[in-house]
């Protein structure tokens, strides 16, 4: 479409800058883009307690956050059996109600009563209450924006990682939000059997977003004393599980040093005393410091979601700093793994061509879908 006309966009987004998370950034991103291109921006996200000011300095946004969360969160006990009760209860109440995010749905379609007039609008799951929020909230009398697009990062309904699948009584939520919407956005082509085939016909690929310089990208070795090598994401049992590499890595006699970046540690600190200074946990950093980090690995580690429905946003990351990746999959091959040690890579994953996440690339998609 023209980049002559300013828009009027509003995102809705429960996840949202200073988050550490790909839906943060898949929002976050866009509105940044958006605003270069001259556009008049409005987020609805919620409450943080962050200092906006810098932000909002640089990027012409107007951000609006609806209030604090009042949907009690179930304590959290560190001793058993307390600690199991608590657990179970909370893992109970988010299968069978989506709690607490359920919270969003009222949140955000009090919200948008009172927005209107515009020629965009895009919300962002996860969560999905965002989406099942603005549906409630649009009609034909008050359709908010001339164009709604429901972005969605992981499927719903259609989720086979998580080990428990939603109850039946969803599927008339997200078949509610698929028939109201004009546009279901989805980043990868194979997650598409994943939704209803009613709504098949609104599905667009567009992929996760980010601005940098693709030929500033690393490519020379990086000298390292030992072979070094980082993961970054979660883990999930049974699909993204480190057990079978970090129990081989307890055998191998070679000097070694692997970085982990993750906000779910419990599935690896039994393995910190066993490998010592080889192993490193640390918490989630800012994307921009992790990239710096990235680029200086021999190589990077990927535990693959084995399934087609799903694709880790942080392949991406992976891409732009053009490191060699080592895919774990469910069959873990320890041949592979002694290969990338000895600095041998031809069994490395084919990554794709970084310029389809460029932002501006993947900021014209959305914008395109206004020309239907």
């Amino acid at each position: 479409m023209s980049e002559s006309k300013s828009l009027k966009i509003l995102l809705v987004s429960s996840a949202f800058y200073p988050e550490i998370s790909p839906r943060s950034y898949r929002a976050t991103e866009l509105a940044k883009e958006m605003v270069r291109r001259g556009h008049s921006l409005v987020v609805i996200t919620r409450y943080r307690d962050h200092d906006y000011s810098d932000f909002l300095r640089e990027y012409d946004i107007k951000l609006k956050m609806w209030g604090k969360a009042r949907f009690p969160v179930v304590p959290a006990f560190r001793r058993k059996p307390f600690s199991i009760m608590s657990r179970g209860l909370t893992r109970i109440m988010m299968v069978l109600f989506e709690y607490p995010a359920i919270e969003e749905m009222f949140k955000v379609r009090n919200f948008l009563r009172n927005e209107s007039g515009y020629d965009l609008m895009i919300s962002f799951a996860v969560p999905y209450p965002v989406h099942w929020g603005v549906a409630w909230s649009r009609s034909e009398k008050h359709p908010i924006a001339d164009k709604w697009i429901a972005d969605c990062g992981d499927p719903y309904m259609g989720d086979i990682l998580d080990s428990f699948r939603k109850p039946f009584y969803f599927k008339y939520l997200e078949k509610g939000f698929c028939r109201r919407t004009d546009f279901i956005t989805i980043p990868i082509e194979s997650a598409r059997p994943a939704y209803y085939t009613e709504f098949q016909d609104k599905i667009r690929i567009i992929p996760q977003g980010f601005d940098f310089d693709i030929t500033e990208r690393e490519s020379n070795k990086p000298a390292n004393e030992v072979t070094t090598f980082a993961y970054a994401g979660g883990f999930l049992p049974g699909a993204r599980d480190p057990g079978p590499l970090l129990d081989y890595l307890l055998t191998v006699d070679l000097p070694f040093k692997f970085k982990v970046y993750t906000n779910k540690p419990d599935m690896i600190t039994t393995y910190k005393d066993k490998l010592g200074d080889k192993l490193e946990i640390s918490d989630y950093i800012p994307r921009n410091e992790l990239l710096k980090v990235l680029a200086k690995m021999d190589f990077l580690v990927n535990f693959d979601n084995n399934t087609m429905l799903n694709s880790p946003s942080k392949l991406i990351d992976y891409t732009i700093v053009n490191r060699p990746v080592l895919n774990i999959e469910r069959n873990f091959n320890s041949t592979y793994l002694l290969e990338f040690l000895n600095g041998d890579y031809s069994n490395r994953l084919q990554l794709p061509d970084p310029g389809q996440y460029h932002i501006k690339n993947v900021t014209q998609l959305f914008l395109d879908l206004l020309e239907y």
